[in-house]
């Protein structure tokens, strides 16, 4: 069944980002470790990335509902772009300043080139803040496009598409790039964005209303956001959901922090074995993606969830013990599957219960659950491979954050697991039709 013209130029857009996307998942880890060798500072890094969701989202969410989502998206993917092109540059001119990329697993102790740093940290808080109004609007664009009955199989078929690109294509791209040179991938990154901008710019007549007419009134964002919050915190299924997936996603960040220097120094990789490694991502989430749906009508999505929960805290904690990185590629595949499942569950039935008019800011709110706990997260993972180091090796400092996060994966599991049955997920859905 076709989904639609709209679709699909919704579809190339997102897979055309998510490609470049994939070349900067190899290209920005490598380059902030050629940077700093300090597992504080390189978690720092990624904070900074990631502190948006936990500042900007509630306010992303009133834009959204507020002004047209298409020229949201369309207007972020150029600043992405052009932020990415000025990154470009600079990586160009300071090139020469950095070491051989496959000597990092040895220079553990190198100093940190403090101008690149800052230039890291600027560009990428810089980055998350226009990240988060795009990844919120976009979000809330797919029901303007597609029929309530179609949202699964249409959110499927998108997360397949982001999986191909970002994890399976774009890293062994990445590594091509960045083997010829340095900054190439931070070229192409840019390109990405401004075709994936003309693209959702071309979709006008196909997109039908998603909300009430607007009033004149002058936008109140406090009042605004608190409406969203409240109907989000109300909501007997939505509000322990996002409470669990953001606790999840915090207790995750703590390995996301340092995983770069996990596989540089424990699995011993190179910039082409790393780019490898990241393909696992790619086969977990495409079969997550045309699978999911099936699975999910088959045994439940009550079911579905607590096996996501279940598996994604025992793949982490059997990576901790991994000394080989093709083993790590197995259990990725696997924790990247069920993190699909969950998500193509979680999104559509977000989009089919929450009211058009406050899909946006609900969907912020929820986001600031989901996603404000990983800069916490990630800070929390830097420091604790910084000062686990000095009581035992390197080697088991950077481990000892792998057994954390399973930890508290396997404590939301035994709380979480009880609350998202399928009747009462069912009752969910068909209370929003009434």
């Amino acid at each position: 069944m076709s989904l639609g013209k709209a679709y699909r130029k919704l579809w190339l857009a997102t897979a055309t980002s998510n490609l470049g996307d994939g070349v900067a998942s190899v290209a920005y880890p490598w380059i902030a470790s050629a940077v700093t060798r300090s597992p504080l500072l390189i978690a720092i890094a990624g904070v900074a990335s990631q502190l948006p969701w936990l500042i900007f989202t509630l306010p992303a969410g009133v834009i959204t509902d507020r002004f047209d989502r298409r020229k949201i998206i369309v207007a972020m993917d150029l600043l992405r772009g052009s932020l990415t092109l000025f990154v470009a540059f600079i990586v160009l001119s300071k090139s020469h300043e950095l070491p051989n990329l496959n000597d990092l697993k040895s220079l553990t102790g190198a100093h940190t080139n403090v101008a690149l740093y800052l230039v890291i940290i600027f560009t990428a808080f810089l980055f998350g803040m226009v990240e988060v109004l795009r990844d919120n609007t976009a979000q809330t664009l797919m029901p303007s496009i597609v029929e309530k009955e179609n949202l699964e199989k249409a959110n499927g078929r998108m997360w397949a598409a982001e999986s191909l690109t970002n994890s399976f294509i774009g890293p062994p791209l990445g590594s091509l790039l960045i083997a010829a040179a340095i900054f190439l991938p931070f070229f192409f990154h840019a390109a990405t964005f401004f075709v994936a901008a003309a693209l959702i710019a071309s979709i006008t007549s196909t997109l039908k209303p998603l909300s009430a007419p607007k009033s004149e009134r002058k936008i109140n964002v406090r009042a605004e956001i608190k409406e969203g919050f409240t109907w989000l915190w109300k909501h007997e299924l939505l509000r322990p959901m996002a409470i669990v997936v953001g606790s999840l996603n915090g207790a995750l960040s703590i390995i996301g922090a340092t995983s770069i220097l996990f596989a540089q120094e424990v699995l011993h990789t190179s910039v082409l074995v790393f780019a490898i490694l990241g393909t696992a991502g790619a086969i977990g989430g495409i079969l997550g993606g045309t699978l999911g749906p099936k699975l999910a009508a088959k045994i439940g999505s009550g079911p579905s969830i607590t096996l996501a929960l279940t598996l994604i805290p025992t793949t982490v904690l059997a990576i901790g013990f991994m000394n080989h990185w093709y083993f790590v590629w197995a259990l990725t595949a696997v924790s990247t599957f069920v993190a699909v499942l969950w998500n193509v569950i979680g999104v559509s039935l977000r989009q089919s219960i929450i009211p058009a008019h406050l899909l946006g800011r609900v969907t912020s709110v929820y986001r600031f659950f989901a996603w404000g706990s990983m800069p916490i997260g990630m800070f929390i993972g830097g420091a604790l491979v910084s000062i686990n180091q000095h009581f035992m090796s390197r080697e088991w400092a950077l481990r000892s954050s792998y057994l954390v996060a399973a930890a508290l994966g396997f404590i939301i599991l035994v709380i979480a697991a009880p609350k998202f049955t399928t009747s009462a997920i069912e009752k969910a859905r068909s209370e929003s039709a009434e």
